[in-house]
């Protein structure tokens, strides 16, 4: 059997319900191509009685969890969550991810630390040897947004990387995201030291939130294209 990109993700997401799903949950949905499919699989198994209570990580997840019926309750009610599930845009093998390809990352960091667990769903083809062939996002306030990134333009530099940074744009205007905040990718090629270079960027007035994500995995399942899918635990520390 093999599968395509697609198939592989849907085949994660559905291994993630089997093995980690439980009636009772308070449950937090992530953000793109392949958490909105999980969430389409989710829907299936509240339907057949499964009795979960979901909050999401974005305007984008809510839609789709709407249009298949899943109700979703508000952050600020829903206090402590058991179970998040996301997906990265690479993910390494210690665990270290870069999210927020879909401009969701504030959202999708919050609900990821507002959790008891979070488990990240992929297909193979997100694992690399190390981060920075994504671009690394970073959400910053709309205002004096240049400056903020000729400040993070400095501290790649100082950590030994020459990177190329745009501001995100769809349809030839200014990305927004759901908290009213541009993005500006930063193409990295290869990222030396994921926890250094997110707490740093982290104390530049100016930015909100990044993309590195290098704490927030407890366990990956992964999609593979010959059929196979497979969980496995990041190593205690």
């Amino acid at each position: 059997m093999q599968l395509n990109q697609n198939e592989a993700k849907k085949l994660a997401g559905r291994r993630a319900i089997d093995e980690f799903v439980r009636g009772g949950m308070r449950l937090g949905l992530g953000s793109g191509t392949t958490s909105h499919f999980f969430v389409r699989e989710l829907a299936k198994h509240i339907a057949d009685g499964l009795e979960v209570t979901c909050t999401a990580t974005s305007r984008s997840t809510i839609d789709v969890a709407r249009e298949v019926g899943i109700p979703i309750m508000d952050p600020n009610e829903i206090g402590q969550l058991d179970l998040t599930i996301d997906g990265p845009d690479e993910i390494d093998r210690d665990f270290q991810m870069i999210k927020g390809g879909g401009a969701c990352l504030l959202w999708e960091k919050i609900i990821a630390h507002a959790s008891t667990r979070m488990i990240t769903i992929c297909d193979e083809s997100k694992i690399v040897d190390r981060l920075g062939a994504f671009p690394l996002p970073v959400e910053v306030v709309q205002f004096a947004w240049k400056q903020t990134e000729r400040m993070i333009t400095d501290l790649l530099r100082a950590q030994g990387i020459e990177p190329r940074i745009v501001r995100r744009h769809r349809d030839e205007r200014p990305v927004v995201t759901d908290s009213g905040h541009f993005i500006l990718d930063c193409h990295c090629h290869a990222i030396a030291d994921a926890p250094l270079l997110e707490r740093e960027l982290n104390r530049i007035p100016g930015v909100v939130e990044n993309g590195l994500f290098t704490r927030e995995a407890a366990g990956m399942v992964v999609g593979c294209f010959d059929g196979s899918a497979h969980v496995s635990w990041r190593p205690a520390s």
